[in-house]
């Protein structure tokens, strides 16, 4: 299955001949794995059949915030010719803070260099040259991408008192997991001016029904895509490819 099916206890527990789960992506969120693999059913993923879709999109909306490319198409299509308002910003010069630096973190990473950006890292987890604490990521990043999973850890690893930690004039995009970002307190920085924008490809629920995610959502200074991170012809083969190995590899073992 994909990220939308939730395959959870109760479930489980009716799929009597359930030997093996194979989920089509990165993450496990949406699989009660500790409980499956307890009753010995297989739990595996593909983590890296997708990891340059997502480093792309997320070098997209870098862009994207960058030169307000949604609010001058916007603006262009409403019949406008605002060409002084949209003077926008390069990302030669800048400095990217990648937050969670696996695979598509590092993938980001090696893209922004070639832009010639500076890249900072964050991840508890890994040692490299590129990793600093979040203080540090966060007082000198012009654009911070988050690439880490949603767990009880992380949840609003970037609350309000993180987000006045970054620089004013700041973007902030998340192509990760919803639930990392505290949204409301997202909101309130977009809209004092703190944050010059935002992306996200994730919300806490998805679709963003709830109040605080409405809100924030109908931001000018937000871009919003409905979790479309993997999404791309290529990408969706790839994980194709590898559901039938994995689950031609179980069944010859």
């Amino acid at each position: 299955m994909r990220s939308r099916t939730k395959v959870r206890a109760p479930l489980i527990d009716q799929a009597t001949k359930l030997q093996v789960i194979i989920r089509g992506g990165v993450g496990l969120d949406n699989i009660d794995a500790d409980y499956a693999q307890a009753k010995s059913i297989t739990v595996c993923n593909t983590p890296a059949a997708s990891s340059n879709a997502v480093a792309e999109l997320a070098l997209g909306m870098m862009f994207a915030l960058a030169r307000d490319l949604s609010q001058a198409d916007a603006s262009t299509k409403a019949g406008k010719w605002e060409k002084k308002r949209f003077k926008g910003i390069e990302l030669a010069g800048k400095t990217l803070g990648v937050i969670g630096y696996g695979r598509i973190g590092r993938l980001l990473g090696e893209k922004a260099r070639a832009l010639g950006m500076q890249v900072v890292a964050y991840d508890p987890y890994i040692q490299h040259e590129d990793v600093v604490s979040l203080d540090a990521l966060l007082a000198v990043a012009d654009f911070v991408s988050l690439h880490l999973p949603h767990t009880e850890e992380t949840h609003h690893l970037l609350g309000a008192a993180q987000l006045a930690q970054m620089k004013k004039g700041a973007y902030l995009i998340n192509a990760a997991r919803g639930g990392i970002v505290d949204e409301a307190a997202l909101y309130d920085a977009l809209v004092s001016g703190h944050l010059a924008g935002a992306a996200l490809d994730v919300f806490a629920q998805e679709p963003p029904a709830d109040e605080v995610g409405r809100k924030l959502a109908a931001l000018p200074q937000l871009i919003a895509t409905p979790h479309i991170g993997a999404g791309t012809a290529e990408a969706t083969a790839r994980v194709g490819g590898e559901i039938v190995k994995l689950a031609s590899e179980y069944l010859a073992s």
